[in-house]
């Protein structure tokens, strides 16, 4: 049997199965807080906070806004794909211009 050169190397989670197995962790860890949450008596300032899963549904609902906000800002923050090459090249162009007038505006041949 020949082995195999693997040089590549594998991070925690390039496997499928370290996925999977993270995600049903976080699915437990909801699951449980959310059943604590017939357990655990809380001081509340305002009626809606008594519903049940109301820190659940709050936080999710505060994720989709953030995320609905930051794609709307996307919209007029983005730039284009070649905006700094573009700064890059302005400032190489500028950076000549200031050599050659240092050097007396010519090239000259020997």
């Amino acid at each position: 049997m020949a082995k195999q050169n693997n040089t590549e190397k594998q991070y925690l989670f390039d496997n499928p199965k370290n996925v999977k197995r993270l995600l049903y962790v976080v699915y437990a860890i909801c699951i449980v807080l959310v059943l604590l949450d017939f357990v655990i008596h809380r001081h509340i300032y305002h009626s809606w906070e008594s519903l049940f899963g109301f820190y659940a549904i709050y936080g999710f609902v505060g994720c989709v806004v953030l995320v609905l906000v930051a794609k709307w800002m996307r919209t007029f923050l983005m730039r284009d794909e070649d905006y700094y090459d573009r700064i890059e090249l302005k400032q190489n162009k500028t950076q000549n211009e200031t050599q050659e007038k240092k050097a007396g505006g010519e090239h000259v041949d020997d």
